[in-house]
């Protein structure tokens, strides 16, 4: 299942954990990636917390936790190769898996058809 937030990050759920990552259009929106801080393994986050820093040559941004979670995996390869992100964003530039505290909350989100319409 495919959610989207309309902060722009996406969410590939599987059970209770969902893979975090930003949309192409945020990563387009951003341009070229140059940085990456991401959360530790075990850190638990609110829905809206700040989660994870990105900076391009245009500007610095966060990304947030879309929903209440504990973080079990980050994407090292990320932090090594920002431009992954720019390049494959909801795949190889995904950010963070976050266990989910409450899967029902995944009904306030949006599905592709809305965050396409969100976005214009």
């Amino acid at each position: 299942m495919l959610k989207f937030t309309e902060e722009h990050e996406w969410l590939k759920v599987e059970g209770d954990v969902a893979i975090v990552g930003i949309t192409a259009h945020a990563a387009e929106q951003l341009g070229d990636l140059v940085f990456v801080e991401l959360p530790e393994v075990g850190a638990s986050f609110s829905k809206g917390a700040d989660a994870a820093t990105v900076e391009s040559v245009k500007a610095a941004s966060e990304v947030y936790c879309p929903l209440d979670g504990e973080i079990t995996e980050i994407n090292e390869a990320i932090t090594a190769d920002p431009a992954l992100v720019n390049s494959d964003p909801m795949g190889a530039g995904w950010f963070f898996k976050l266990k989910l505290r409450n899967v029902g909350d995944l009904d306030g989100l949006l599905d592709e058809s809305g965050y396409k319409e969100l976005i214009g």
